[in-house]
């Protein structure tokens, strides 16, 4: 009998245990809890991170805008491509709704991508001249779809003689996009990504003017 209070002595009482494992699954709740948070925060960045990187892989034309020589050449050849995309819809309507989507996405995306760059219109974003390249050609396609009735194949304007006007069209989108005569320039001062994208559309409206009279 004396043994067993001895033995029992040696050990803490039950409510030292209960304390013990109280103060064990305490420790073990908040590190949990800030593990937890941790990887949610961690979680969230990475999201953020991918979403501004997807953001910025299409505002710079898939990734054209990342040449360091003439990135805006690069976007309108990638605007050519584009163009031709837009005819092998074979309808007018969605060739008209996709120069207008498209605009209203580099509206958008531009303005999303001088954020994220902090930047005023960087170089390196040419979704803008991909979504306004198209707006050269439609008087031209105006006039082929009131001929035939039905919205012309890429091969009217990429093959035989056609492919000098579309050069020339291609070259004078540039030149006004770099040139910028009124009220280009003046347009970059919109905000946002319309400062961004107007200015393109106004070089490419010069150049549909300039068919008007040359080619339709």
């Amino acid at each position: 009998m004396g043994t067993c209070r001895h033995l029992l002595a040696a050990f803490p009482g039950y409510w030292e245990i209960v304390l013990i494992l109280g103060v064990v699954l305490i420790l073990a709740s908040v590190r949990w809890m800030t593990a937890s948070r941790q990887n949610s925060e961690s979680l969230q960045k990475g999201w953020a991170f991918l979403r501004e990187q997807s953001i910025l892989w299409i505002a710079q034309g898939f990734g054209v805008g990342r040449i360091a020589f003439a990135p805006g050449t690069w976007g309108s050849v990638v605007g050519v491509l584009w163009f031709f995309v837009l005819l092998k819809t074979g309808d007018f309507c969605f060739f008209l709704a996709g120069i207008v989507l498209g605009l209203t996405a580099s509206v958008w995306l531009c303005g999303a991508a001088e954020r994220i760059l902090k930047q005023t219109d960087p170089p390196s974003v040419v979704l803008d001249e991909i979504t306004a390249l198209p707006v050269c050609f439609v008087p031209w396609v105006v006039s082929l779809w009131l001929r035939a009735g039905t919205l012309p194949a890429p091969e009217a304007f990429f093959n035989g003689h056609a492919w000098w006007p579309t050069l020339i069209m291609f070259a004078l989108f540039r030149l006004f996009d770099i040139l910028k005569p009124w009220p280009i320039r003046q347009s970059q001062k919109l905000p946002g990504g319309c400062g961004v994208t107007v200015d393109d559309l106004l070089a490419a409206v010069y150049v549909a003017l300039l068919t008007l009279v040359f080619i339709v």
